[in-house]
């Protein structure tokens, strides 16, 4: 049995999956088995008597956990369903479940995603008096999640901010400590709490964190470069004792870090366990010779990485191709030809093509295109099942039903479907429940006393039965029973049958589509009940949702593409400024340069058979039109007769619209000839950018050579100033020309200002 398991792996993956009782890091290129190894590693284990229940793995989609499941059942039928592997949200809602009266958190806590998160924050700022228009709720959201992948409290978060304005840091601080509050009233977590408070009771339990320690004795972390800081510390917390840890991944594709993930936790595992071992896995079975070769030679120019050099015994029977078109347009126009062309010789099906993209604003044009020439495809990472507002609308009744404290379920379906409980009669009972600190269901009681009219107190008093007798149902059926109840009793879809239009017709069966995923989940889960559906259906990721069966085009951001394989892989927008991405608001340094860069590897090694790399010479994306610059990745990758057709390309346009116009002398003392204006492709190689974009090309042709060089020189958009009222800042727009100019500055207290240039008092940094 122990030396069938890997007999067939190679040598490396034989390597790692032998190796136990130390610290192992295997750092698994894309492609190279990584899930084949840490299966196998787990039915080792299991073959040497080693009980399930002491082996922990942890990954970060359901989608990952189940099909590692699925392969250590295959390999160990009878003891492999007993070894816990989840994702790590999965894991610390057990743990805070089974816990809670220990550590002084409710068992039936509901599961609070972004948008629920975003409504808490709303009341927040209503509480607060606060301008949506100056603090953003998402970007508020987003500070707040950041605090806890950092374990940071309200009292400790304004350190993490020492650099920005004191007032703006205290404001967000001040926001989250009334989150957290109202959170803990409504008996919710939020995502970064799982992780968060399950690290707190560790470090405040010790008896409660010795016995996990002894209980879980193997602990196996798969994509370990996308840890953020609280998972780092639970992991390090778990290992403590036996110190038995192996960790999986790749510091070449960490390209999570807007979300937490700290590549660093990777490439200092060796520091952090002194006798470890690291196993590099280099050959890869997914991709071609070429593909890996061409992918190498842009990921190599990462300084922050572990050297590894995939390689592979495939053929090399597929390509690398450079695709130039005129925009987008000419590029989804191309790319769905080639597409038909192919399926329809029989060489391919249609699911065996992805189209990869920076932004999801990219996307349309090839949905435009795509239907145009009726080929299929689906879009991941836009609306999803469980995002739809009708399938929102009955899970909001069943989490609820489940927890009546969970203030944003309540507001959600209070009025839905109409019931009369209108906007004023809501805020009465919100601004009563905070008046007397009660959840508004318990507010109910005191309607009458909170200034409702007799009408909207018959139409709760109605709610509160329904939601009653929903809440004895629930303690004694199935979930689908439950659920079914809440479709029929509740007048949902008997208002949508009312309607009668073809949308309330396609939101009948969306609901109708729920059930039949209900009775899904009771078929699959250990945990049947509603608190398990509810935890399952909270921590849904985009990719989860992914139906590869369907022969369909792929549509999606580069950012869900980790983890996925096509036969051929389109990366489209491949131009400077949009893929590496240098955002308006933002400054791109070295580090961003690098997980942009590590973006692009992990989309290159998606493809098994051939690459195009795209890349358009005029764009329109958010309603603005420029000229473009092929990506320094394409120079990278060895495509060099890009840069030298791009740079003919420009000094011809240039020199056609110079000679148009009578320019003056001053202008020709200053450009001598049109090869002399700024567009050089790589100008800074860790900032580079095409100078001449729309704005500038109009500002040339129409002002003198005096302007030109004062508003080029002087005023760029990404240039850093000061103000002497409003502070430092960013110019992230511009419009006008000459005395007209206006800059709009972005400032870091949050506030953006728009500053006539010539009286602005802007000075440059």
């Amino acid at each position: 049995m122990k030396k069938s398991i890997v007999e067939n792996l190679n040598f490396s993956q034989a390597e790692a999956v032998l190796c136990i009782e130390k610290p192992l890091i295997i750092f698994a290129g894309a492609g190279t088995g990584k899930t084949r190894v840490i299966t196998h590693k787990i039915a080792y284990l299991l073959s040497l008597g080693i009980s399930p229940c002491s082996i922990l793995a942890v990954t970060f989609t359901n989608k990952a956990a189940i099909e590692m499941k699925k392969r250590v059942i295959d390999l160990v039928p009878k003891t492999g369903s007993n070894v816990w592997i989840s994702t790590f949200h999965s894991f610390c809602s057990y743990f805070l479940r089974t816990e809670a009266l220990k550590i002084g958190v409710p068992s039936d806590f509901s599961i609070y995603n972004f948008a629920d998160q975003k409504c808490v924050l709303k009341d927040c700022f209503k509480e607060l008096n606060i301008d949506e228009n100056k603090f953003v709720v998402s970007n508020i959201a987003d500070r707040i999640s950041r605090a806890k992948d950092d374990l940071r409290s309200p009292v400790n978060m304004t350190t993490k901010f020492n650099t920005e304005n004191t007032l703006f840091a205290n404001t967000v601080a001040e926001i989250y400590e009334l989150y957290q509050k109202k959170m803990k009233n409504a008996g919710s977590l939020d995502f970064g709490d799982l992780i968060m408070q399950t690290v707190l009771a560790f470090q405040m339990y010790p008896i409660l964190l010795d016995y996990y320690q002894g209980k879980y004795k193997y602990i196996m972390v798969d994509e370990y470069q996308d840890t953020n800081y609280a998972q780092y510390v639970l992991v390090k917390l778990l290992a403590a004792k036996y110190h038995n840890i192996c960790v999986c991944g790749d510091d070449d594709q960490s390209i999570y870090s807007w979300r937490g993930a700290d590549v660093n936790n990777i490439l200092s595992f060796e520091k952090d366990y002194p006798n470890s071992r690291s196993i590099k896995l280099e050959q890869n079975y997914r991709s071609t010779p070429k593909i890996l070769s061409v992918a190498y030679q842009v990921v190599k120019h990462n300084t922050a990485r572990v050297d590894k050099r995939l390689w592979t015994q495939n053929c090399d029977d597929g390509c690398v191709k450079v695709l130039r078109t005129r925009n987008e347009n000419d590029e989804a126009l191309k790319i769905a030809k080639l597409i038909y062309l192919d399926v329809y010789s029989g060489k391919y099906n249609f699911s065996d093509f992805a189209i990869f993209y920076r932004t999801n604003a990219q996307s349309r044009v090839f949905e435009d295109a795509f239907r145009r020439i009726c080929i299929p495809y689906t879009l991941i990472g836009t609306l999803k099942f469980y995002d739809r507002a009708e399938i929102k609308d009955i899970v909001a009744y069943l989490k609820f039903i489940h927890n009546q404290n969970d203030n944003v379920s309540f507001k959600r379906i209070i009025n839905v479907p109409r019931r009369g409980v209108g906007k004023t009669s809501l805020e009465k009972l919100e601004k009563f429940s905070l008046m007397k600190n009660i959840s508004m269901w318990q507010t109910i009681i005191f309607a009458r006393e909170a200034g409702l009219t007799e009408k909207v107190i018959v139409a709760l008093n109605s709610f509160v039965k329904f939601i009653r007798v929903s809440i004895e149902l629930k303690n004694n059926a199935s979930v689908r029973e439950v659920v079914e109840k809440v479709i029929a009793h509740s007048g949902y879809v008997q208002e949508l049958e009312i309607e009668n239009l073809h949308e309330s017709k396609i939101k009948i069966e969306n609901i109708q589509e729920l059930i039949s995923a209900v009775k899904d989940f009771e078929k699959t889960s250990l945990d049947k009940s509603l608190m398990g559906y509810l935890t399952q259906v909270s921590l849904i990721s985009d990719i989860d949702s992914a139906d590869e069966s369907k022969n369909k085009v792929t549509l999606m951001t580069l950012h869900l593409a980790k983890g996925l394989e096509f036969n051929n892989v389109f990366i489209c927008g491949l131009e400077e400024g949009l893929f590496p991405i240098i955002r308006e608001t933002t400054i791109c340094n070295k580090r961003e340069l690098e997980e942009e860069r590590r973006l692009m590897y992990v989309g290159m090694t998606r493809a098994k058979k051939r690459l195009y790399l795209c890349w358009s010479l005029e764009r329109t994306i958010y309603g603005k039109t420029k000229w473009s610059a092929p990506s320094r990745f394409i120079l990278e990758a060895g495509f060099k007769d890009e840069i030298m057709y791009i740079k003919q390309n420009f000094s011809m346009n240039l020199n056609r619209k110079f000679s148009a116009i009578n320019m003056g002398t001053g202008f020709n003392k200053k450009f001598p000839s049109a090869t002399e204006v700024k567009y050089n492709i790589f100008d800074d190689y860790h900032h580079s950018y095409i100078a001449l974009n729309d704005k500038t090309k109009d500002e040339l042709v129409s002002t003198t050579g005096a302007s030109i060089v004062k508003i080029l020189c002087k005023f760029k958009i990404g240039a850093m100033v000061t103000h002497p009222i409003f502070g430092r800042g960013k110019i992230i727009e511009k419009s006008g020309i000459g005395n007209d100019l206006k800059l709009t500055v972005l400032f870091e207290d949050g506030q953006w200002k728009k500053l006539l240039a010539r009286v602005a008092n802007l000075t440059l940094i």
